[in-house]
């Protein structure tokens, strides 16, 4: 990797290259055809082979930082269970199409369930697995705030809420309401775990057996 650095007297501020535009991040996702490829600076007239690897240019700057953005974004709608909230973030190439068909409980997750964990309101979706036994429900989703925002496409005003909060929001506790174990990421996605209730009674006896052995 090189750096190049530039020293200069002034109060700050950005220099960009002419060819560089300003990122907007709400802008819905382009997908680009970024060939791959290191090109070496030139020695002189000659212009050497690009060599493998993957080097974004500065005409590509904002595209890259634009896709970055949309990326995580459609990391933590499909982590509600949102299809059509994750397809707005990706393009065809990164498989929009796969999260715009119908949302069937029977197919795939739905963003269809909402908790308040440790006085944090959260949209998701929750799913029950056996573990080594026992029925556990697990919930998955992220802060509603974040949801709504990332829904409308607001990706600006997300990554804005994100640096602000994203010292004072992770943690991992145990929720008495809930009843288990929740974990909180600093981007907002929440994961919550429970046993199913009434699962530490004893079993019933099957109608028309005996409690007794012949």
């Amino acid at each position: 990797m090189a750096v190049h650095a530039l020293q200069a007297p002034g109060s700050g501020g950005r220099l960009f290259p002419a060819e560089v535009r300003e990122p907007n991040l709400n802008d819905p996702p382009c997908q680009a055809n970024v060939m791959p490829g290191i090109h070496p600076p030139t020695e002189g007239l000659v212009a050497p082979e690009p060599v493998r690897g993957c080097h974004v240019q500065a005409k590509d700057y904002a595209w890259f930082q634009e896709s970055l953005a949309h990326t995580t974004a459609a990391g933590l709608m499909a982590f509600t269970g949102s299809g059509h909230a994750t397809a707005r973030h990706l393009t065809d190439r990164q498989g929009r199409k796969r999260f715009t068909g119908l949302e069937h409980a029977a197919s795939m997750s739905i963003q269809d369930a909402t908790h308040a964990l440790s006085g944090t309101k959260y949209v998701g979706t929750d799913h029950v697995f056996r573990l080594n036994g026992p029925r556990v429900e697990a919930f998955s989703g992220v802060d509603e705030e974040v949801f709504r925002l990332l829904v409308r496409g607001d990706v600006e005003e997300y990554r804005a809420l994100f640096h602000a909060s994203r010292h004072v929001r992770p943690r991992l506790t145990f929720d008495k309401d809930w009843g288990g174990p929740v974990s909180v990421q600093a981007d907002g996605s929440v994961l919550a775990l429970r046993l199913l209730p009434g699962q530490d009674e004893a079993p019933r006896p099957v109608r028309g057996q005996s409690g007794c052995a012949g």
